[in-house]
């Protein structure tokens, strides 16, 4: 009966340490994004007038189509440097790359930053798009081209 016993609490316990090593491997948005960009973005998105873009409101948008997805990846992953219109504000800042988080990270972070606003689906970012992304890393002016071809395609909000 004790051997039993202490087979079904090893087994219990296996059980528990796999799902929690699932559990773990999810990554979660909102914590990823407090770790790493509510410093200049700030709580929620909000951004800074003058200083760092609002993100609340906007990224769901950009998100929307394919190439808005594949921009996005391409800024975390690549960072950002020089003048942008943002929200009707300019911006001349720089953004570091974040390109040592995980796929799953940024996936994360940019759908909880997407999932900031009344979109309903929000646009998801998953760890492939990311991957395929991390595969063509781009200069600053790569990302600056990407950004204005979307703009004239699908105006950036």
């Amino acid at each position: 009966m004790i051997k039993r016993s202490l087979l079904l609490l090893a087994g219990v316990a296996a059980v528990a340490q796999v799902l929690a090593g699932s559990a773990n491997a999810a990554s979660d948005g909102a914590a990823v994004y407090n770790a790493n960009c509510s410093v200049c973005h700030q709580a929620g998105g909000a951004g800074m007038p003058g200083q760092f873009p609002v993100l609340k409101g906007r990224i769901d948008k950009i998100a929307g189509t394919p190439e808005g997805k594949k921009y996005l990846a391409d800024v975390v992953l690549n960072g950002l440097h020089g003048p942008i219109q943002a929200g009707g504000v300019s911006y001349a800042g720089f953004m570091p790359s974040l390109k040592a988080l995980s796929d799953d990270d940024i996936a994360a972070v940019l759908t909880y930053v997407a999932s900031l606003s009344d979109s309903k689906p929000t646009p998801t970012i998953t760890a492939d798009d990311i991957k395929a992304a991390r595969s063509t890393p781009k200069k600053g002016s790569e990302i600056q081209a990407e950004r204005n071809a979307l703009n004239a395609a699908h105006p950036i909000p």
